[in-house]
């Protein structure tokens, strides 16, 4: 798995994809027929077959901040680039990308011992949290701009039966797009594997995607919450983890198509390959831009389930990390004989 390592610790907070885009192309160009980036910074490759037109996308783009703000001592204020906790981001390190390279740094806030008893009540707000680089304010002023992209660091660590790091939402899509294009035995569809930008702010770059490739099927790769953790009961959990791939049937941004879903259901029975069925309460994927394709798609989200999302602690159990990549190897195997007439 040091692909998934190498794609979870690189750098591309959403429209600012490139360093991580770049591991991409490398990863993907011995593999496919063609490799393009387009306008918005998706990379499309192309591996020609016979068949309907699959595309199947993983978002590149992980979350993250610009600097909105540069205090006289030297302190940055952030602003975000999708959605967050702050509770998460208390003491996290970072990385400001400034013109002269990375600048490490820490998110701060104010101390706890000097909390006022009506401060503690108060739930932490990204307002109130700050980025310490660790040098004067006349340094800072130097080295850092307003506008300057802000990065969670994190290790990618694999301990026990699981997977953890940042950005596993979603370079782990990537990592299962591409491995199970290594692993199918053969091609039975004219297959375009998208590595998206922008995902976390609208599904900007799934939306062109789709639109110049125009699939007959759709299907994206995302994570999707595990909370099977303590104290969620049963009917919170969404899904669990180390249950197998994720097939999911709507988000709160779609409905999918029912013939390719019941498909993949099927086809993970005839291999015996784990999965769960999974009804997301909320948040979406770029299954449903890719729905709306020009004049439609059979779309649906393949997802593995993944606990502490949008934290720098993603953890993901290996065997659902294999259960996706395996149906997603054998849905290319077959994807000519799925009938998706209504």
């Amino acid at each position: 798995m040091e692909l998934l390592r190498t794609l979870s610790e690189a750098h591309g907070i959403s429209g600012y994809e490139a360093p991580v885009r770049q591991v991409i192309v490398d990863a993907l160009k011995d593999h496919v027929d063609t490799i393009d980036v387009d306008h918005l910074g998706n990379v499309i490759a192309h591996k020609k077959g016979d068949g309907p037109v699959v595309l199947v996308a993983g978002h590149m783009d992980e979350i993250g901040f610009l600097v909105s703000h540069i205090e006289e001592a030297g302190f940055l204020r952030i602003q975000p680039v999708g959605g967050f906790d702050p509770v998460t981001l208390v003491a996290q390190r970072v990385d400001v990308h400034t013109k002269d390279g990375l600048l490490p740094g820490c998110i701060g806030r104010k101390p706890i011992h000097i909390l006022t008893d009506e401060e503690r009540k108060k739930p932490v707000k990204l307002e109130d949290l700050f980025v310490d680089v660790g040098v004067s304010g006349e340094t800072v002023a130097e080295k850092v701009s307003v506008g300057d992209v802000v990065t969670l660091r994190q290790s990618y660590i694999e301990y026990g039966d699981v997977v953890s790091g940042k950005a596993l939402d979603d370079r782990l899509g990537v990592y299962v797009a591409i491995e199970a294009m290594k692993r199918a035995k053969k091609l039975d569809c004219d297959l375009y594997l998208v590595a998206t930008t922008q995902e976390e702010v609208g599904l900007r770059g799934a939306h062109v995607s789709g639109y110049s490739i125009n699939p007959d099927i759709a299907i994206a790769l995302d994570v999707c919450i595990a909370a099977d953790t303590a104290g969620v009961p049963d009917n919170r959990q969404v899904s669990k983890q180390g249950g197998g791939t994720a097939i999911t049937l709507k988000d709160a941004r779609g409905v999918w198509h029912p013939l390719l879903v019941k498909a993949l259901r099927e086809l993970a029975e005839e291999r015996k390959i784990p999965y769960q069925i999974v009804v997301p309460g909320r948040g979406g994927t770029d299954a449903a831009a890719l729905q709306l394709a020009r004049e439609g798609s059979a779309a649906m989200a393949l997802c593995i389930p993944t606990r502490y999302v949008h934290s720098v602690v993603e953890t993901v159990h290996v065997k659902d990390i294999e259960a996706t990549i395996d149906l997603l190897a054998a849905f290319f195997e077959i994807a000519s004989t799925v009938d998706l007439s209504q």
